[in-house]
């Protein structure tokens, strides 16, 4: 690691910060054997009655939470749009704190983060098919790493002036199923460069891996962002390559003269476009998409339209029951994972334990006499 940057600033040490409508709750897990602080954004509008999304906001390298909380500022949308964020700590095995994003040493950051996502579930009611994760820099890294190592928890990923390593770009296994990538990026970036060096990927081959992977159309949406502030210095073109498997797609917004910074922040480095704001742009992409959509094929989407199975608990801990209204008789259930692979199989009744499976989504394939197959899918937590 040698390059991920981000200037410090907000030095704060309490444990409820309240910030704009909402509060700032400062705590920890134990993950790995190691206590893994973070700290957690709950807008006003939150009621436990309603579940709501869950955004991952990963600090850069050298930087933390509380630099990243402030700086991305997702709070203001998050007191409209009613979803919780949280931004957790990295590690510090060699003096300065970032993610292990598979290649460095310390902590597995792939288990925190899975680990973190159960323990938000367990006091708030997230809804676990609206899972995100962004960031700045090696935290924008580490976030296509969880696209390719935790793509049955995380429904979609943004970067900010992050990339793929080169390595990647053929050696990191892809997910099971499309995944959609919004990549936010300067030009001028001199720290994780636009155009690629010995340890970075060009964002344009990261974009094409992406919409390749994804059955994207090969030809972009292009939107050039009106130039409202013309002292940042730079502008910036958005591209949409759409039309991808089971509605997935690729972002890419291209900031012309851009540096290492994250637009639409306070202007504490030189190059950073004022001319819209990278987190309501996030939050817009994001919202379009579930896990689910993902998981299921879009050639069984039809099956389920049918209102006429019901899995509860769901999320469910332990045991799940399946209720066949359509049928007097399921005669065999598999359970499978986002790989398709499978997990379970029942040859007859309807309560299946579940404790021997590890936390995620799956999809249930049901056969009933006298009926055609039918899907349904659950959660899994722990």
């Amino acid at each position: 690691m040698k390059r991920f940057f981000l200037a410090g600033f907000f030095f704060l040490n309490i444990l409820f910060v309240t910030g704009q409508n909402g509060v700032t709750i400062v705590d920890s897990i134990l993950s790995g054997g190691i206590q893994r602080k973070f700290r957690l954004y709950i807008p006003n509008i939150y009621n436990s009655n309603t579940s709501v999304p869950l955004i991952l906001n990963l600090h850069g390298y050298t930087s933390n939470a509380t630099q990243q909380q402030f700086y991305s500022n997702f709070m203001p949308i998050a007191d409209t749009a009613n979803f919780i964020i949280v931004h957790p700590e990295g590690t510090a095995p060699l003096g300065n704190q970032y993610w292990n994003a598979g290649f460095g040493s310390g902590a597995n950051d792939v288990q925190f983060l899975s680990n973190l996502i159960d323990s938000i579930k367990a006091s708030y009611n997230i809804n676990l098919d609206e899972v995100y994760s962004c960031g700045m820099s090696n935290g924008g890294i580490m976030s296509y790493y969880l696209a390719c190592n935790l793509s049955n928890r995380i429904a979609a990923i943004a970067s900010v002036t992050g990339s793929m390593l080169n390595t990647w770009l053929t050696g990191l296994p892809t997910p099971p199923r499309p995944f959609p990538v919004m990549e936010i990026h300067g030009t001028s970036d001199g720290t994780v460069p636009y155009n690629g060096d010995g340890t970075f990927a060009p964002i344009d081959s990261v974009i094409k891996k992406w919409r390749v992977y994804n059955n994207c159309n090969s030809a972009p949406v292009t939107f050039s962002v009106p130039n409202i502030n013309t002292s940042d210095n730079c502008t910036a073109i958005n591209y949409k390559y759409t039309g991808g498997t089971n509605g997935s797609s690729v972002e890419l917004y291209k900031i012309t003269g851009g540096s290492h910074s994250w637009p639409g922040a306070a202007n504490v480095i030189a190059n950073t476009n004022q001319d819209f704001s990278a987190s309501i742009e996030i939050w817009r992409f994001f919202r379009q998409y579930k896990l689910s959509q993902f998981i299921i094929p879009a050639s069984l989407q039809k099956n389920f339209s049918l209102p006429i199975i019901t899995v509860f608990p769901n999320p469910a801990k332990e045991l799940i029951t399946i209720n066949d209204a359509g049928s007097s008789t399921i005669t065999g259930i598999q359970i499978t994972d986002v790989s398709g692979n499978q997990m379970k199989t029942e040859s007859f009744g309807n309560t299946i334990t579940i404790t021997d499976l590890p936390a995620g989504v799956y999809v249930l394939k049901i056969n009933s006499k006298n009926s055609p197959i039918r899907y349904s899918k659950f959660i899994k937590v722990n």
